[in-house]
């Protein structure tokens, strides 16, 4: 069964046209990248897949069935959503914000089991959070607030990872030590990002977006040419053989 099937969805808001006839796949631990420059439409894509944009043509099927003829608690406990952006300005621990994640798969109002607590302090030492565990959501960086919501996203087990732009906020390091997280765990994803490099290392395949179009998709080498992000981006870009990875490297210019 392919875990995410988008296929021909179209997205409006008022007059303007978000997303514009996209179908896209993504397979069994296939980790796929949406990229394009803002105003692409990879967000109103990412926000159509977990149930949020209603689309006025097309479907998007996971595990096989239409997100929109599911009950949104069924997709919830399916697909791990890592967003851009959250309110801060709750009082809540960085420990319960993680079990948050958990939510969808309990009854409302019940208390955490032993099986919620293993899978919460599982998930604070994958993303090296354990040191932050009683510290307040607000006061912290904005890189940590992001692995926290990976964190939060993984204590689910979900089926499929939705991701919009989560290396945002993050220094090098955890930007690589993420993606790599995300290659290692296995898990089906699709990731927004704006860093071409990032997105070809560590994805197998990308579809690029430009005005709500898809204009490429297929393996890193397929979708970034100097001609393609040249007309996307309005850069000029020259595509080398990565010295110490099997994909392309990128150099931008005015």
């Amino acid at each position: 069964m392919t875990p995410l099937e988008i296929d021909d969805v179209r997205v409006v808001a008022g007059a303007a046209t978000l997303v514009d006839g996209v179908s896209l796949r993504v397979g069994p631990g296939e980790v796929v990248g949406l990229l394009g420059p803002n105003g692409s439409g990879k967000s109103s894509l990412l926000r159509t897949v977990y149930r949020v944009n209603r689309p006025v043509t097309g479907t998007v099927r996971v595990d096989g069935a239409d997100v929109r003829d599911r009950p949104a608690r069924w997709v919830a406990q399916r697909v791990g959503v890592v967003l851009q952006d959250v309110p801060v300005d709750f009082p809540l621990t960085v420990r319960e914000v993680v079990a948050m994640g958990r939510s969808p798969h309990k009854r409302p109002l019940a208390a955490d089991d032993p099986l919620d607590d293993a899978l919460v302090d599982a998930a604070l030492e994958l993303l090296d959070l354990e040191r932050l565990a009683r510290r307040r959501f607000g006061t912290l960086s904005g890189g940590e607030r992001q692995r926290v919501l990976v964190a939060r996203a993984l204590v689910g087990r979900p089926a499929l990872l939705v991701m919009d732009e989560p290396t945002n906020h993050l220094d090098v390091r955890h930007q690589l030590d993420l993606l790599e997280l995300v290659r290692e765990l296995g898990l089906p994803a699709l990731v927004a990002l704006h860093d071409l490099n990032l997105a070809a290392r560590y994805c197998d395949r990308l579809c690029l977006l430009d005005g709500g179009r898809a204009v490429a998709t297929g393996t890193p080498a397929e979708v970034l040419t100097p001609e393609r992000i040249g007309a996307v981006y309005g850069v000029t870009a020259t595509v080398l053989e990565h010295p110490t990875a099997a994909c392309p490297l990128v150099v931008l210019s005015p």
